[in-house]
């Protein structure tokens, strides 16, 4: 299994519960092992199998929770 590793800008996250709801919705996806959002840095990492998730569908997972991915 390749696992790639993304670092992705989100805004909107204002507070930990932000965080939370995106971390979340990003390994509610099948192969993502993990997301780990930053508040102050404004993005989430994200490292997944692109063989069983795409970038598209992570964009639109955190889209879904009402955040802007830049």
């Amino acid at each position: 299994m390749a696992v790639t590793e993304e670092k992705i800008n989100v805004q909107g996250m204002s507070c930990g519960h932000c965080t939370a709801a995106v971390e979340k919705a990003l390994t509610a996806l099948p192969g993502v092992e993990k997301a780990v959002a930053d508040l102050e840095e404004k993005n989430v990492t994200v490292t997944y199998d692109p063989g069983q998730t795409s970038r598209d569908d992570i964009v639109k997972a955190i889209e879904e929770e009402g955040y802007e991915v830049v």
